[in-house]
């Protein structure tokens, strides 16, 4: 990768495609042949580029697990595939993402560049055609209440 710019997601993917992190029974994998062998790219592999390249946006607080009670819960960066759903065909993914944006942003600009982002970062990765990325907007964060409780933890 000499001269190239690697982004942690470039990084993070390329380990995950060695076989790591993904759990093997579970995965189903997108298969292409060529002379020389094949090449298999689980969806959890799809799943994780979406979740990295939506969390490199600026706007986004995290993704979320979903509404629990009623409120989002939010993710750490441990798990990057959830709050995220990905559709993987021969040739097309199609993406939906569960996001909960920062206190303040503009959330059309910012789900605009997720998807943007998203769709870039799985079609240049892994060759499938991305035909949609559905953005869900599950809450709101405010970075100001989490550095409190930093405070009171140390």
């Amino acid at each position: 990768m000499e001269g190239k710019y690697v982004t942690r997601t470039d990084l993070f993917c390329y380990i995950l495609t060695g076989g790591l992190g993904v759990d093997k029974k579970e995965r189903m994998e997108r298969t292409e042949h060529n002379d020389v062998g094949s090449i298999r790219i689980a969806d959890e592999v799809v799943g994780v580029i979406a979740g990295l390249a939506a969390t490199e946006v600026p706007g986004v607080a995290g993704m979320s697990a979903g509404l629990v009670g009623g409120i989002a819960e939010m993710l750490g960066k441990k798990n990057l595939s959830k709050g995220v759903k990905v559709e993987v065909g021969e040739r097309e993914a199609a993406v939906d993402l569960y996001i909960i944006v920062e206190y303040g942003v503009r959330i059309p600009d910012v789900a605009l560049r997720v998807q943007e982002n998203v769709k870039r970062g799985i079609e240049s990765m892994t060759g499938l055609d991305v035909v949609e990325v559905n953005i869900h907007v599950q809450g709101v964060g405010f970075g100001s209440e989490e550095k409190d409780e930093d405070i009171r933890v140390r």
